[in-house]
């Protein structure tokens, strides 16, 4: 079997690659190009080197892809029409269903690759020819959340070589075998764009615009630079002389409104969710479920009830702190990803 394995700039995929061979697959690698900036925070021209020296390690060929164009349009416009609109996107999750699981796809399957490879923390389990997305080993590090918007058709044509070993065991393969990336750091980067703060990525698009940070009761009590910077929940860079949190904002008054960790307009006990997907089948509702509303979260007791024209409302069993439209909802059943939807 032809295994397409996307070669980035983790020591994950080296270790899947790896493996792949070990277990006798005809395996190839492939970078993807998606992003290049002139920023000293660009690491394209870093990670395809990085790319190369495991290819050239393994002994296997390296194909590249220029996929910068789908990025923009797919991903990077994305995220500047989201903010825009008041919302907070989640643009690694549909990096995963827009660009890896499609474009890149859709490159091997037209190169006679039988399937492609990823080294996601997620395992793939098959039964009749239906494909179930799980949870990884170690919950701790689990990415199922990002893959959340998969299809049958994309679960079928990948592997996720690393499904049964934890990091700590990813790395001692690593060191073990001296890959060149063994010891490299995980990244925490906005996906292909790098280490570039989001609001300093927004400014390329989004002009400055300074309005008022004030309290619930109106009292201003500060100054920022642009509502769209901020997001429902967030404590950093308010610039403030006082612990707060951004209660919600409103880009029509370019108003940031802050208060305490346990404001009331913090806490939610219900959502709507649009666009909803299943994953391996639908369900009858309405369905006891755990759902995520962020990606570091413990799946949480909730139900999930029909709605119309492919919404979903999620009741929780416990008020939700910081329930941020734009971003990702995925529930879960035991260790099983079912579906997921987008925040309204």
């Amino acid at each position: 079997m032809r295994v397409l394995v996307w070669l980035s700039w983790w020591v994950d995929s080296a270790v899947a690659a790896y493996l792949l061979k070990q277990q006798g697959f005809d395996v190839v690698g492939g970078f993807m190009k998606n992003y290049v900036s002139e920023s000293w925070t660009c690491t394209t021209y870093d990670d395809a080197q990085e790319a190369i020296k495991v290819a050239d390690f393994l002994g296997i060929e390296l194909l590249s892809f220029d996929m910068q164009q789908e990025y923009n349009d797919r991903i990077i416009q994305y995220i500047y029409d989201g903010y825009a609109k008041w919302i907070t996107p989640n643009p690694d999750v549909l990096c995963n269903s827009l660009i890896k699981f499609d474009v890149f796809l859709e490159k091997a399957l037209a190169l006679w690759f039988d399937k492609i490879a990823m080294g996601h923390y997620a395992r793939i389990v098959e039964n009749l020819w239906q494909y179930k997305l799980l949870r990884w080993i170690d919950y701790n590090k689990d990415q199922s959340y990002f893959l959340a918007g998969l299809n049958q058709y994309q679960l079928s044509k990948s592997l996720f070589p690393l499904w049964n070993l934890t990091k700590p065991e990813i790395r001692k393969i690593a060191q073990e075998i001296s890959l060149p990336n063994a010891d490299r750091p995980d990244s925490q980067w906005l996906c292909f764009i790098g280490n570039v703060p989001i609001k300093q990525f927004l400014e390329q698009k989004l002009p400055k615009k300074t309005g008022n940070i004030v309290m619930s009761d109106g009292t201003i009590v500060g100054k920022h630079e642009g509502a769209w910077f901020y997001t429902v929940g967030q404590r950093h860079g308010l610039g403030l002389n006082f612990k707060c949190y951004v209660v919600k904002t409103d880009v029509i008054t370019n108003t940031v409104v802050v208060g305490e960790k346990s404001h009331e307009e913090l806490l939610h006990t219900s959502l709507i969710a649009l666009d909803w997907h299943w994953i391996e089948k639908e369900y009858s509702l309405p369905l006891q479920v755990k759902t995520k509303i962020r990606y570091r979260q413990e799946p949480q007791p909730s139900t999930l009830i029909s709605l119309k024209n492919n919404k979903i409302n999620i009741k929780f069993d416990e008020p939700q702190r910081a329930v941020a439209s734009g971003q990702v909802v995925v529930a879960y059943i035991g260790d099983e990803c079912i579906g997921s939807g987008i925040i309204k």
